[in-house]
Formats: C-alpha cells, structure tokens, sequence
C-alpha cells in the first residue's frame, strides 16, 4: 500500500511540474546570472580557504609540538588551538557571505588583521619563542591573496582595494584570540563610495545559487568535525579528561563521519532522516559542549589576565627598585664629590704655601743677599782705610 501511495504521488509530481514548466521558463529567465568577474572572485576565494586551513593548521601544530618537555607547553598549546578554531570559524563567516565581492573583500581584510595581530598587535607574544612562525604565516597568506586578487583585477582597482585594506586593519585590529570582528564590507562601500543599494544586484541563477550551497556544504562538513575536534581537545586540556580517550574519541568520529559520508552517498533519503534525528539527539550534547568550552576559555582568559596583572606588577616593583638603587648612586656620588674637592683643595692649599715660602727665599737670596754682601764689603772697606 505504501508503495502505491508513494508511486501515485511521484506521478502527480512529475505532472505537476510539467504543467508548471512555462512557470519555470518564466521564472529562470527572470534571474539574472552573476558578472564573470565576479564568479571569479567566489572561486578563487573558495581556493584560498583551503591553503588557510593547511597553512595555518600546520604551523599551529608545528608550535603545538615545541618544547614537548616544558612545563609551560600547555599555554602554546591553548594557543594554537585556539588560533585554529576561531581563525578558520572567522574565515567561514567571511568568505560565506552571499555577495563575492564582500566576500573577496572581508577575507582579504581577515588576512591583514591577522597579520597586523601576530606581528604588531595584541597577539605579538601568544606563541613566546615561536612567534615568528605564526607572522610568518599570516604574511604569506595575506601575500597569497593579494598576488590572486592582482592577478584579476584592474590596477587601479587593485590599488584602491590595497590602500582600503591597509587604512581598515589599522582602524580595526583583533584584539584577541577570538577574531571577533565585523564585515569590512560596509566600510568598502563608503571608501569607494558606492550605494549600498547598488552594490549586490542579483545573487546568481539557480544553478549558481544551487553551487555556492553545494560548496558551502561541503566545506562545513569537511571542517565542522575537525573543529568540534580541537574544542574537546582544548576543553580536556585544561580539565582531568585522559588525552588517549580524547585521542581515541577523536579517531573513532573520523571514521563515523567517513562511513556517514558513503551511506550519505548511497541513500540520500534515508540519511537525510537521518540527519534531522541526529541533529534532535545531539543538538543537547554539542550545546552542552559548546558552554562548558566557553566556560573554560573564560576561565583561560581570566587566568592569562591575572598572569598579565602580575607581570605587571613585578614590572613596576623592579622599576622602583632600580630608581631607588639610583637615587642612591646618585647621593653616593654627590658625597665622593665633594670629599674629592675638599681634598683637592687641601692639597692646593698646601701646594701654594710652600710656592710663597720658596718665592720669599728666592727673593731673600736674589735681591738681599747681594745687597748685604755689597754693605758688609764697604764697611771693611772703610775700616781698612781707617787703619791706614
């Protein structure tokens, strides 16, 4: 019987949609399909994410492998996989959006303030030695997409968009771990001064509609597990969950979602039933997991605050500590100073006596003596003179 039913309504679809085909003509033809320019701008920032994702994955991990003996790993660790998670979760929302042109634009904005973070900004020392690896990817990524977007667009273009860029990641830095930010798409329109009501004319036609959802799909199953993934990882981190089960937990999701994925493939029907009653089931669970990691990444913060506020405060003692030290020099040097002055002028002193006694002698013996010898000779002079 339910065969039947199922069969009578299969009918009357396919009369019900041939009927209904000058409706279909009359409504396709009334779409208006997206520029070339812009299909190409939706492709190639398709391409980009997937050299995100491997670059900054694996520089990520790279950090998250160093100095497996110290004490301190966990931090780089937090770190880096925060950097993958909220990185990769800010690039969706950027290059998900509907019109390709925002969305060229808002990504190629992700790369610069990502850059600006790491190198200049509020994460210049998330990553201690290794920092230079997570500036050095950042850079490359951001040299990728504009070595792309050159390739495409005309040079004047091109130049207004570098120097838009530029101006918006300095005005608009992350300020942390998060990449919470807003659409620079609405700033574009402003520094090219073109009406927001003019910027998106038409989404596509309906096999383009069809294929920008096809592909956001398909990047959403591909990344969600791997996500969901790295937040159990970075939640059992900092709680008393063994690592092998988080490990093993992971690897046995990995190979349900491969088999999802071949069953998905041979029975669209029932896998679409499917999911909706997985969704129902796990709906909870994914919640749940999504707060007790919001609570834990709360608590990092709150702990990487106090670690900030300690730092601080040792910064500010032995600032004091050295002026003190140099106060002091400074008294200590002002009594060498003068007890080396009044030395010196003793010195002098007594340098300047001896210089007057040898003058009166020398006078003595240059102007006197003579003068003496001269009278003691005329008196026996005279008394000779006398006697004669």
């Amino acid at each position: 019987m339910k065969a039947l039913l199922r069969l009578a309504f299969f009918s009357m679809l396919g009369l019900m949609t041939t009927a209904c085909s000058l409706l279909e003509v009359k409504l396709e033809s009334g779409v208006v399909p997206l520029p070339q320019d812009q299909l190409n701008m939706r492709v190639f920032s398709r391409d980009f994410s997937r050299s995100f994702y491997s670059q900054v994955e694996q520089t990520a991990d790279q950090i998250a492998r160093a100095d497996l003996d110290d004490e301190d790993n966990i931090y780089l660790k937090s770190n880096a996989l925060m950097w993958k998670i909220y990185s990769e979760q800010a690039l969706q929302r950027s290059i998900f959006q509907t019109s390709p042109v925002a969305a060229m634009v808002d990504t190629w904005a992700l790369t610069a303030q990502m850059k600006d973070f790491y190198e200049t900004g509020a994460g210049k020392e998330l990553f201690g030695d290794h920092q230079g690896l997570a500036i050095e990817t950042s850079k490359a990524l951001e040299a990728e997409f504009e070595r792309t977007a050159k390739g495409f667009l005309p040079r004047g273009d091109f130049n207004k968009n570098r120097e838009f860029i530029q101006q918006y990641a300095a005005a608009h830095p992350i300020m942390d771990m998060t990449f919470s930010r807003q659409s620079a798409f609405n700033n574009w329109l402003a520094f090219r001064e073109i009406n927001e009501f003019e910027a998106v004319t038409t989404f596509g036609s309906v096999p383009e509609v069809m294929s920008d959802i096809s592909d956001r799909m398909a990047m959403i199953s591909e990344q969600m597990p791997k996500i969901l993934g790295w937040k159990a990882e970075l939640y059992a981190m900092h709680s008393n969950i063994n690592a092998d089960e988080v490990q093993a937990t992971l690897v046995s999701i990995s190979e349900t979602s491969a088999r999802f994925q071949q069953l998905m493939a041979q029975s669209p029907e029932m896998m679409q039933n499917l999911a909706v009653d997985m969704r129902r089931e796990l709906s909870p669970l994914l919640q749940q997991l999504s707060d007790s990691t919001d609570d834990k990444l709360a608590q990092l913060s709150v702990e990487r605050q106090a670690l900030e506020l300690m730092i601080k405060n040792e910064r500010q003692a032995l600032e004091e500590m050295v002026a003190r030290e140099r106060v002091a020099v400074a008294a200590n040097l002002d009594e060498i100073s003068k007890h080396t002055v009044e030395v010196v002028f003793q010195e002098l002193t007594k340098t300047l006596k001896s210089l007057i006694l040898y003058f009166v002698l020398f006078l003595l013996v240059v102007f006197f003596a003579p003068l003496g010898l001269g009278v003691w000779l005329g008196k026996r002079m005279g008394n000779k003179k006398v006697n004669a």
